[in-house]
This record gives structure tokens, sequence and C-alpha cells, in this order.
């Protein structure tokens, strides 16, 4: 392997010193049309081979832009696809390091192919080994499919651009106006990418995203010795309900947390945190984000947005894939309600719903705050599978705000009969008390015993088994 190509510095730059082996280096461009035989075509435009991170064993591909502008074309391809066999036959993660042409035209329907080649080997490989890939330079039209059909998309925050479609070709948009193609709007605005950073960055934040994954999907347990005081008390957990990613870094061990999709759909976070050891996917609703002294810097509203629900429901289906236990924080009153989320929130509401209900993984929700109606349901209830549920003291459980069922239920009485009856209701029928006593609540703890009962929790539910229908798929 050539060390000076940038492609080459990615993979040196990404694994483990002096690990990287080179499978197929000497192959090259196979097509004899438009004079592509007088072209030199090292690798075909692309490195791959096995190496390690943090000891670990992941197969990379390198997409080398100095050679035909890095474009997919047959043997390209096949590299790739050989790649992909390899780690299936192995069980080991897939990490495509791309900056590409595209297809490569000189080749045409063969070019045509290649995609489908690579698109069948990631679908059959998705459920299987976790795929990653990092995009440094252009990924447009037919490639953009590769980095959406793995399970986390990287992207380099000045140089990468991500499109099916280029800016300038949308009816009414140029790129000035708007570039959709920039890892800003493919992150905060569409959603297509979990992590933003510089080429440096970006190549850290993989390996330590590979640190808190399982190898494959038999692998069910990601574990790291944990040095952390198991009977830690949150004294200032009570104090991080608004933004829950501040809440998940006090329960982890040693606050390790790792968000993905942190700039699409703030409301809901989603992240991997370690709990003794053991890596856990975590779900929280947030309200405010928190900026570095601890002031709110953003705000907002206690639901669930279709972008959210989307947002969780992915997460949580991957996790559930690859036996990542599922914790969820929930603070919810309700779904977003404007013209705009109604044409989506019921779909995206059901998929969230779905995708909780249908994980068999140890699922434990701790209620922080408000949990009404059919959002609270949503939002890994018991109802839906919930393992073990855990409410703080202060938590208000039930159909809806108790002034307001009040105020319904006693339409036409006085005011002082309605703050009465929001009074009866909100101990009757909306305390996590009241809940307890009907068996939807387990547990009812202090704030700051919130890890240790976590931890327990997840202890007793190691070795837990779920039967299902037999079935090939559902359908929601």
């Amino acid at each position: 392997m050539s060390t000076t190509s940038q492609a080459s510095q990615r993979i040196a730059a990404l694994l483990d010193e002096n690990s990287f082996v080179e499978i197929g280096a000497r192959v090259t461009a196979r097509s004899t049309d438009f004079n592509l035989k007088q072209t030199d075509t090292p690798s075909d435009g692309v490195i791959t081979g096995y190496g390690v991170i943090g000891g670990n064993l992941v197969y990379v591909y390198s997409q080398d832009a100095s050679v035909l502008g890095g474009s997919v074309g047959e043997m390209h391809a096949k590299k790739i696809a050989n790649l992909y066999d390899l780690a299936l036959k192995v069980g080991a993660p897939v990490i495509g390091l791309i900056e590409s042409a595209g297809m490569r035209l000189q080749e045409a329907t063969d070019a045509l192919n290649a995609f489908g080649e690579i698109y069948m080997k990631q679908v059959n490989a998705s459920g299987v080994i976790p795929q990653i890939t990092a995009i440094f330079g252009s990924c447009g039209g037919g490639l953009a499919l590769i980095p959406t059909l793995t399970d986390f998309t990287f992207m380099e925050s000045t140089k990468a651009k991500l499109f099916v479609n280029a800016p300038n070709a949308l009816d009414g948009n140029v790129i000035t106006k708007c570039d959709t193609s920039s890892a800003a709007f493919q992150s905060e605005e569409a959603g297509n990418v979990d992590v933003v950073a510089e080429e440096a960055e970006l190549l850290a934040k993989i390996r330590e995203l590979v640190s808190f994954l399982p190898s494959n999907n038999e692998d069910d347990l990601a574990y790291e010795e944990c040095t952390d005081d198991l009977n830690r008390a949150c004294s200032d957990l009570a104090n991080c309900v608004g933004d829950t990613a501040v809440a998940l870094s006090r329960i982890a061990d040693d606050g390790n947390v790792f968000e993905v999709k942190a700039g699409y759909a703030k409301e809901m976070v989603t992240a991997f945190i370690r709990v003794d050891g053991v890596t856990v996917g975590a779900v929280a609703n947030r309200t405010e984000v928190y900026d570095e002294d601890g002031n709110v810097a953003e705000k907002f509203d206690a639901v669930l947005t279709p972008a959210g629900c989307y947002k969780a429901a992915d997460f949580v289906n991957f996790c559930d894939a690859f036996s990542i236990p599922v914790l969820s924080l929930t603070n919810v009153k309700g779904f977003k309600a404007d013209k705009c989320a109604e044409k989506k929130i019921a779909h995206a509401a059901a998929k969230l719903t779905y995708a909780f209900a249908n994980a068999t993984v140890p699922k434990v929700n701790v209620i922080i705050g408000q949990a009404y109606g059919s959002a609270y349901v949503a939002m890994n209830s018991k109802a839906i599978g919930a393992d073990i549920t855990i409410a703080w003291p202060d938590a208000e459980i039930g159909t809806m705000d108790a002034k307001l069922a009040a105020k319904i239920m006693c339409d036409g009485k006085g005011a002082d009969e309605i703050d009465a009856c929001a009074k009866e209701y909100a101990a009757l029928a909306g305390s996590a008390q009241s809940a307890a006593a009907r068996g939807y609540v387990d547990q009812i703890v202090a704030p700051e015993d919130t890890r240790k009962y976590i931890i327990g929790a997840f202890e007793m539910l190691f070795t837990k088994r779920e039967d299902r229908p037999t079935k090939k798929h559902g359908t929601v």
C-alpha cells in the first residue's frame, strides 16, 4: 500500500499502528473502453483490507480520489464486495472511507451493476455486522445510497459533500442559497449524518464508536472494565431534567457518552453509554440544551416530533439488532401540534412504538418528569414491553395535565371546584405513587439514586430471553 495517498493516510490514522493488512493491492481496472487500458489505475481507486481498532478486528476500504477521481467501476466494486464477504464470514465491522466522483462513466453498465453489487452486500450485512461510513469529499448520485445503507454516517465538516441531486439541480435553488450537500444540512436538516467534525477528530470519533459496539449480532456483550463506583450517587441529576444529554453523562460510567445525530431533532437524545462496563443504548426526551457554562442555550416543548420519533426508532432498531440493552428517560406531555407535524406524527409515533415494542433486548424506562397520554405510552412504557419502569417521586403520570383534566371534568363549575378537582386528580390519577399502585411503575427512587437502580435492573435482566410469534418480519 502506498503511504503517500490520502486514502492510505486515513487508514493509517484510523487503525491501531501498523495493524493494516491490504487485500487486492494489485487489482486494476479491467475495462478497455475509452482508452482505460492506457490509464494507470492502481488498486482501481480503492484500498481494501483489515486491521484492528483497540485490538478489535475491522475491515476497511478507502477510496483514492487520485485514481480516476475514486470513481466506482467493476473491479472497484468487486474489491468492496469481497471485503464484505470476508467481514460476514468472520463477523467483524466494515468501515468505508468515501471520497469519489461517483459512477465511472467509461464503464457504463458495468459501473451501474457495480453499484448494485455493493448495495446488495450492504443489505445482507445489515443487522449482522456494524457498518460505518465516513465522507471526506464528494459522495453524490447513486453513491449517496452507500452511507445511508450503513448504520452510522460520519461527515467531514468543510470539504465533504453528500447529495443525490446537486444543490444547483434542485428547482428554485442554488448552492449559494442553500447548500443541500453540506455537512450542516445533511446532519441538522436531513438527519442523514450522525457525526460532523474535521478529519482528524472524525477518525478519532469512529474509533470511539467502534469501542462501544459489538463485532456482530452474535457477540452479545460490548463490555469494558468498569472503574466507576457502581453505587455512586448522582447528586445533581435532578437539575439535568431539561438537558438529558447531560443527565446521561451523570448516569454513565465515568461520564462516557457517545451521542449520535446530535445536531438533528435535538428534542430527542440518542446515545451510547456504559453502565457497569456494558454498552447501553439511551433514548431520552429533551426540553433544554445547556451551553458550556450550564446556561440554557435552546428550549423545546416536551412533545414528540416526527423527526424525533424517526431518530429514536432507528436507534432502537439498531440496538435490538445487536443485542444492546435500551434505557429511556421519559419526559413528555404529548405530540407536536401544527400542520406540518400532523402530516407525519401518527406514522412516526407508530414507528417509535413499534421499535420499542418489537425490541427483545433488556429495556428500562426512567420517568423523570411528565409522562402524559399516548406519547408516554410510545416512550418505552411498561404497556409496550419495558421490563423495569422507574419513576422519580415528583413524576407526573397520567392521561393529561391535572388542571386540564379538571377543566374538562368540571366544565361549567367555579374556579374553586376546578382547583379542588385538579388536586384530587393529581393525587389519584396523575402521580408516580398512583401509577405504582396499579403496577405501571416498579420502583420510585430519588433522582440521586438513579444510576445504581439502573445498574441493578440491567444486571438482573442480563440473561433475558423473550420468545415472539414466528414471522418473517413486521410490516410497520
